[in-house]
């Protein structure tokens, strides 16, 4: 007899015009049986862990070319979408077994079934909690690896800096240029997350922009020879501080613009010509355009886990029903470190 369950589902109401509300998304259910259809080459898993990202509020707008580039947009009436650590509870496919753990693209519910090959088996034998599979060992730790590592080309004793470096991914970049030994020095949004990035994540400087009058004094500050190396995640005025204050020859990567996604205008860039005045080399990329990366990223970042080298801080939200505001709080800066919804223990 086939077991049927209640399944919470997390849904888009319309698409948003600015930046998302948590009365932009509603918690409804369904029902779910726990067993796949045979032949259907799929898996039905329970999810545990899901990943709350800022790309997410981009892909609740409706669809346009920028988006489109992107990643498909969320349909309003469907659930959302994003990368989860889940339980197989029932497989039709040779490759997965009922009590496997997977990495997967998934609904942001309670049980989907998954037919797509963005999907990947959890090593539970590398000893290390599996939300950090959203995180860590997932896409902000490819992220941050290979946009320092494979763009920057970093050099030992160069100077960096990281917007947004209390984030999912600065505070790894961060972590990852201070290994390699260079001068690190973040941005963040309160004393608290200024402390943490200086106390605790070995981070040699770090101020909070908001009680910052003039962002270029206050790099200048910061780096009176220049930067080497910046890790982009905010975009707009810091971004036209930075070029100011960049070297000849710098290098910047840019990994997101949380400042822009959601402005009706957005800010203009009045320092772009420093690009070529310094011979500056700018470059945007995705996590999935590194993918085969990962086993390299692996390599490197599994002995400083393991000797306790990198310190990963996980922001965990408990229940579906906090999904939303989990969400939401991303675009107010509410999260310290990578924002995580746990779904379910088992």
């Amino acid at each position: 007899m086939v077991t049927t369950v209640m399944n919470k589902q997390v849904i888009l109401r319309d698409y948003v015009k600015d930046s998302p509300k948590e009365s932009d998304l509603v918690i409804v259910s369904n029902t779910v049986e726990l067993k796949v259809k045979s032949g259907s080459s799929t898996i039905l898993v329970k999810n545990l862990y899901l990943s709350c990202d800022p790309y997410m509020g981009i892909l609740m707008r409706e669809p346009n070319s920028s988006t489109m580039a992107l990643l498909d947009a969320y349909v309003p009436g469907k659930p959302l979408v994003g990368v989860g650590v889940s339980k197989v509870i029932d497989s039709d496919d040779p490759a997965f077994a009922k009590g496997d753990y997977v990495s997967a693209v998934v609904d942001w519910e309670e049980y989907t079934t998954i037919k797509t090959p963005i999907i990947s088996k959890i090593d539970v034998n590398i000893n290390v909690p599996l939300s950090y599979y959203t995180g860590l060992l997932g896409m902000a730790g490819l992220t941050a690896y290979a946009g320092f590592f494979e763009i920057c080309s970093p050099k030992k004793g160069e100077t960096v800096f990281v917007s947004a470096a209390s984030g999912a991914v600065g505070h790894l970049v961060g972590q990852f240029a201070k290994l390699m030994g260079c001068y690190v020095v973040g941005s963040a949004g309160s004393k608290q997350k200024v402390d943490l990035l200086v106390n605790k994540l070995g981070f040699d400087d770090a101020f909070n922009y908001k009680e910052e009058p003039d962002l270029d004094s206050a790099l200048k500050r910061c780096f009176p020879k220049g930067i080497d190396i910046y890790f982009e995640n905010v975009g707009g005025k810091m971004l036209d501080a930075v070029l100011l204050n960049m070297k000849k020859y710098g290098r910047i990567s840019v990994c997101g613009m949380i400042s822009q996604y959601h402005l009706e205008t957005r800010d203009r860039v009045h320092n772009l010509p420093d690009i070529m005045f310094k011979r500056i080399r700018m470059q945007g990329f995705v996590c999935g355009d590194f993918q085969d990366r990962f086993p390299k990223f692996l390599e490197y970042v599994l002995p400083y886990i393991k000797e306790g080298k990198l310190n990963y801080v996980e922001d965990i939200v408990k229940g579906l029903d906090n999904g939303p505001a989990a969400l939401v709080g991303l675009y107010h800066g509410k999260n310290f470190g990578k924002q995580v919804l746990e779904v379910a223990r088992e």
